[in-house]
């Protein structure tokens, strides 16, 4: 907990630093004051008066830094009346140099310029109208308080323009900082929906073929065949969720990895990608489907992010056909091109409602495309729902950011 005199960052408070200088300078003027006072006599009633313009000048200090203008004209006028009045000469005069120096400081600066100016043309004018033999400060004197008087504005400017600077600093500081959590916290949401992207992919593929391979062996285990051919279609739909399981829970990890501690080695790259797109279909053609394969042009190595982007299109749009689509055959087609590579995936099931916008699972794939600079549409057909992408052979990577739900 801070301190009542002390701030936030463990400094005096600028109201208890003001008392402690207005108490400094005010014992320093009583001191000087009464050491004075035994060289030189003077009326009582002119000794009241001097302590009490001294208390004044010393006392308005408190609230140099609320209101500097008018304390540096209170100090002023107390000096102004002080000096002729009093015979001890006390450095009264402290006051309004520190009141002045304060109103530079503050920012008050024409103020200030004009507070010495007007302090040195009374006193010029004061000294020129006096005789010869009486004048208190010579010309040199009346140079050298010119020269006083400047360098207080001019060095109270220079610590207003240095305060300016720190705080700019400080602000700038704070600003880079405040930037570099958001971009942390941004850059941290980024790899989340990139994690749940990448899990909504794996885990939705393949648990969409294991509930449409168990739902189909006990649909034929429900019209009740013979045992040896029970026991075959069980056999069979188990070996399908079991390879089935098993890819997932290899992909799974391979996704989790990116969850490794510091010290742990990364994974180097995708583990999925277009090499594995048979076992895909494979796959898919267990549960029943009929997947049909075309290749056009010659395949060339794709840089892993674009790799794995191209497979889970795939994957997606085989998931969205085995669960929703009804339909009987798909046909998968990759065209590939000079500079790009292009994929086609329709079936003949009955495509998307039209009341019913397509879901976060397209928007994922469509999203996968346009971080590397391509593109992916998906419609309903007169013959059942189709998926068409482009990807730009060689992309660079990019951060994209999508929300996980229903794929359609």
């Amino acid at each position: 907990m801070a301190l009542p005199f002390r701030d936030r960052g463990g400094r005096m408070s600028p109201r208890v630093a003001d008392a402690v200088v207005t108490l400094v300078v005010a014992l320093v003027v009583a001191v000087w004051t009464l050491l004075s006072a035994g060289y030189e006599g003077e009326p009582v009633g002119r000794t009241v008066a001097a302590w009490a313009l001294i208390a004044v000048g010393c006392g308005a200090l408190c609230f140099r830094r609320r209101a500097p203008v008018v304390v540096a004209a209170v100090t002023l006028l107390a000096c102004a009346v002080y000096y002729p009045l009093s015979a001890q000469d006390g450095p009264l005069m402290i006051t309004f140099a520190l009141a002045l120096y304060t109103t530079a400081a503050e920012g008050r600066f024409v103020a200030a310029v004009a507070l010495a100016s007007v302090t040195l043309l009374a006193v010029g004018l004061g000294e020129i109208r006096q005789d010869a033999g009486r004048r208190q400060i010579d010309d040199t004197s009346l140079a050298m308080l010119a020269g006083w008087l400047i360098s207080l504005v001019a060095v109270g400017r220079a610590q207003r323009t240095r305060l300016a600077y720190l705080h700019e600093v400080e602000q700038r500081a704070h600003a880079a900082e405040r930037e570099q959590e958001a971009r942390a916290l941004q850059s941290a949401t980024a790899e989340r929906l990139r994690i749940a992207r990448e899990l909504h992919d794996v885990l939705g593929h393949s648990i969409s073929l294991i509930n449409v391979q168990s739902g189909a062996v006990l649909h034929r285990l429900s019209k009740k065949p013979e045992p040896e051919v029970a026991l075959a279609a069980a056999e069979e739909a188990l070996e399908a969720v079991k390879a089935t399981s098993k890819d997932a829970l290899r992909e799974l990890r391979a996704t989790l990895g990116v969850l490794r501690q510091a010290d742990e080695a990364a994974p180097t790259g995708p583990t999925s990608g277009l090499a594995l797109l048979g076992d895909l279909v494979e796959r898919a053609r267990g549960t029943g489907l009929d997947v049909r394969m075309e290749l056009t042009g010659t395949p060339v190595p794709l840089a892993p992010p674009v790799d794995l982007a191209a497979y889970r299109i795939v994957q997606e749009s085989l998931t969205n056909v085995t669960r929703h689509s009804g339909a009987r055959t798909a046909t998968v087609a990759l065209d590939w091109r000079a500079d790009e590579l292009r994929l086609r995936i329709e079936d003949d099931g009955e495509g998307a409602p039209e009341e019913r916008p397509l879901g976060s699972g397209i928007r994922g794939m469509a999203e996968r495309a346009r971080a590397f600079g391509g593109e992916l549409t998906a419609h309903s057909t007169t013959e059942g729902f189709r998926v068409d992408a482009r990807l730009p052979i060689g992309a660079p990577a990019s951060t994209t950011t999508t929300s996980e739900g229903d794929p359609r």
